[in-house]
């Protein structure tokens, strides 16, 4: 009754339709064998109308859902499982899964080097601070280059294509960097202000790839962009709060992390993000899926590796925590966001699925979270047993025991 390549798919579905029947009382089991055949055959039908064995199987649900209550309260149950596998798990899920593992790390991979690239002028004695203009005119030559080489490698872009693209980058680093701008002149500032729109475009020709002189193509190109604009944006809040985080657990050690922000944490990041924001998008379009599992699975492992640093260099240090009023906020309302990471992840988590590298950050993040919060909890008894109860410790105190709990 099913087609080739799919009958086991297609036989684990009607076995799960078949088991929902049975689990009613109400239902004799002549019946649930009559209304199987009835499936079957209506799955039979739509197959041979050329649908693939799993739309066949979804649709012919439907169907009975209109002929049968049981059917119908089925549908109504599993309709968003049953979409998801449609779409999600393909017959060649294997695949698509090597795949998406590839994508990753040519994805972390070009995040790295648009991370290098951004402090590589640093090695020729130009900097940050000292060199703005420098900067502002040449930040998008740093990013966009690689985010176009991605899309050059995603769409399998002819050399023709590729060769007109990498001489538009290369003819506006020659003029970023040999045109003679005037000192705070309004040609430069103009430069840097339109420079990275016109690159834009050379990003969405690679981004459309066949498609560009199409209508079609380049609306897909503009939903990329205002998505890529969200995404960054979301990114950049939470490595603000993430940020915001480590500054208060370090400074409680009395490390001093600003100088490691300004100069690599901040542009390392910003750069990195635009083709990790691309990528999320990229990627977004083939699942059926909201934000927030993507973001959590995004921040997790750094709030894993923030807080084992802070651990370890605790530990290397041999400095014990400071315990100021900001400081135990901070614990607190880190402990909290690692608390919430957590009980999304484990509440989004297909319980069919098996334990994969992000099971084994979680449990990292688990891990550090406890120990930070054996830190606080020590370090507030011993401010106890030295000064004696106040209001703040008690409350201090009790917080921290139940986030501990």
């Amino acid at each position: 009754m099913s087609a080739p390549g799919h009958g086991v798919s297609l036989e684990e579905q009607i076995d799960g339709w078949r088991s929902y029947l049975h689990r009613r009382q109400a239902i004799h089991a002549v019946d649930v064998a009559e209304l199987e055949d009835h499936l079957r055959e209506q799955v039979s039908v739509l197959i041979d109308a050329g649908l693939a064995a799993d739309e066949a199987f979804l649709v012919a649900v439907k169907r009975m859902g209109d002929l049968d209550a049981l059917s119908r309260e089925f549908a109504l149950e599993h309709s968003e499982r049953l979409w998801k596998q449609l779409v999600v798990v393909p017959s060649d899920s294997g695949d698509k899964r090597a795949r998406a593992r590839t994508d990753a790390i040519v994805v972390f991979c070009l995040a790295v080097a648009a991370a290098v690239l951004i402090k590589v002028p640093a090695l020729f004695g130009i900097q940050l601070d000292g060199d703005a203009s420098f900067y502002a005119r040449n930040l998008s030559l740093f990013v966009l280059p690689l985010l176009t080489g991605y899309f050059v490698w995603k769409r399998r872009l002819d050399t023709g294509t590729l060769r007109w693209l990498a001489l538009a980058f290369v003819a506006a680093a020659v003029f970023a960097n040999v045109y003679p701008f005037a000192p705070d002149g309004s040609t430069e500032a103009l430069t840097a202000l339109h420079l990275p729109i016109a690159l834009w475009l050379v990003v969405g020709i690679a981004y459309a790839g066949g498609r560009w002189r199409e209508v079609g193509g380049r609306m897909d190109f503009i939903r990329f962009s205002g998505e890529l604009f969200i995404y960054y944006v979301l990114i950049a809040l939470g490595g603000g709060v993430l940020t915001a985080f480590m500054a208060m657990i370090f400074q409680s050690i009395g490390i001093d992390i600003e100088p490691f922000f300004e100069s690599w944490l901040l542009p390392c990041g910003a750069a990195g993000a635009v083709v990790v924001a691309s990528w999320l998008v990229e990627a977004k379009q083939s699942v059926i899926e909201n934000m927030a599992p993507v973001l959590t699975r995004l921040f997790t492992p750094l709030f894993a590796a923030v807080l084992v640093t802070f651990l370890g260099a605790m530990l290397w240090t041999g400095r014990g925590v400071g315990i100021e009023r900001n400081v135990l906020i901070a614990f607190d309302l880190l402990l909290v966001v690692v608390l919430g990471l957590l009980l999304y992840s484990v509440s989004a988590r297909d319980p069919r699925s098996s334990p994969g590298a992000f099971d084994v950050v979680q449990v990292v993040l688990v891990v550090s979270a406890l120990l930070a919060d054996a830190v606080a909890l020590w370090a507030i008894a011993a401010r106890i047993t030295e000064f004696g109860f106040s209001p703040n410790r008690v409350a201090a105190l009790g917080e921290n025991v139940i986030l501990l709990v």
